[in-house]
């Protein structure tokens, strides 16, 4: 599968894209079903994964505790979603950290090792809670300035990173010092995942 940005004419009409292989049995019965809804082929098959995106649970309910409702990918788009990349990275990793490729959970792995998220969040038992104002304010921006070296992270050295980062944090670099100098108690607003990694 291959994907490359594209601009059609408007700055602000960006799409994406995307070669795919269809078998070609599934390629006629998706050109009839095009045809039926008056449709392009690609314009049928944009509205068929929108569509199978209101289905696919990220979350499947409980029922206990008051977790009575599945979450599908199309009820958290706007908590997943966002126009800049590291910020889409670290919006799945907060959120469903099992979702992540192996590069993605390596690069995840050293923003914890390094404590650069640490600021962000307490731990109570075993769940985080995020402090999404100090995420928005400090380390959304932070990763977006670390996020070309973190992309490339075989060519740089963990330990080395790690230190720079906890310098960086130590001296109010990343994090303004009144808010690291606060109990870890009074830096959290309340929202809480179970969140452990699972690797």
């Amino acid at each position: 599968m291959k994907e490359q940005n594209k601009s059609s004419g408007n700055k602000l009409s960006r799409t994406e894209t995307v070669t795919v292989r269809l078998e070609p049995k599934l390629k006629y019965l998706a050109e009839i079903a095009a045809r039926k809804q008056r449709r392009t082929l690609s314009s049928f098959i944009e509205w068929a994964v929108e569509e199978s995106l209101k289905k696919v649970n990220l979350h499947e309910a409980s029922g206990h505790y008051g977790d009575n409702e599945d979450v599908t990918v199309t009820d958290v788009t706007s908590l997943l979603w966002d126009i800049d990349e590291s910020e889409r990275f670290l919006r799945l990793a907060i959120n469903y950290p099992e979702l992540l490729t192996y590069d993605e959970q390596e690069i995840y792995k050293w923003l914890l090792d390094s404590n650069f998220l640490k600021p962000a969040y307490s731990r109570k038992d075993n769940s985080k809670k995020w402090d999404w104002n100090i995420l928005e304010e400090y380390s959304f921006p932070a990763l977006r300035n670390e996020w070309k070296g973190l992309k490339d992270i075989q060519s740089l050295t963990k330990e080395a990173w790690i230190q720079r980062i906890n310098e960086e944090i130590r001296s109010g670099k990343i994090y303004p010092m009144e808010l690291l100098n606060q109990p870890a108690s009074s830096l959290i607003c309340g929202y809480d995942l179970n969140d452990d990694i699972p690797f």
